[in-house]
C-alpha cells in the first residue's frame, strides 16, 4: 500500500511540474535586490585601538630615559626633599619587624628604596585603575 503512494504522488508531482509554467525573475531583478542590501544599516565594527597610543609610548619613553639618566649621573647626596617629611617608621616599626627580631633577626629593617618601590607601585595602580576605567566605558559606551 505504501508503495502505491508513492507512485500515486511521483505521478501528482510529475504532472504539476509539466503544467506549470517556468518562472524567470524580472528584468531588474538584482538591481532591486542590492538596491535593498545596500540600504540596509550596517553592523558597527569595533577597530583596534591600542590602550596606550604611540605619543604615550613616547612620553613613557622619554620619562623612563630622563629616569634612569638622573639615577646614573644625577646628585647622589641625600638632601632632605619632599618624600623625607613623610614618616615611614610604621613600615619599620611595625608587628611582622618586632616578630622577626625574635627570631634572631637583629638587622631587619626596610631600605628606602623598597619605600619608594612600593610607593610608586601603589601610585602607579591608581594611575592604570583610572585609565582602564575610562578605557572600558568609552568601550561600553560606542
Amino acid at each position: 500500500m505504501n508503495e502505491q503512494t508513492d507512485k500515486y504522488l511521483d505521478q501528482l508531482a510529475k504532472k504539476v511540474m509539466k503544467d506549470a509554467p517556468l518562472e524567470t525573475p524580472s528584468f531588474d531583478f538584482t538591481n532591486t535586490v542590492m538596491s535593498q542590501v545596500s540600504g540596509l544599516s550596517h553592523n558597527k565594527v569595533i577597530a583596534y585601538k591600542p590602550l596606550i597610543s604611540k605619543t604615550g609610548w613616547i612620553f613613557i619613553l622619554v620619562g623612563f630615559l630622563i629616569l634612569v639618566f638622573f639615577v646614573l649621573f644625577g646628585n647622589q647626596t641625600s638632601s632632605s626633599g619632599w618624600l623625607n617629611t613623610i614618616d615611614f617608621s610604621m613600615f619599620s616599626n611595625n608587628g611582622i619587624a618586632q616578630a622577626l627580631s625574635n627570631f634572631k633577626i637583629p638587622s631587619f629593617t626596610i631600605s628606602k628604596t623598597l619605600t619608594y618601590a612600593i610607593v610608586l607601585f601603589g601610585v602607579m595602580v591608581c594611575i592604570q585603575i583610572s585609565f582602564l576605567k575610562h578605557h572600558f566605558n568609552q568601550r561600553f559606551e560606542n
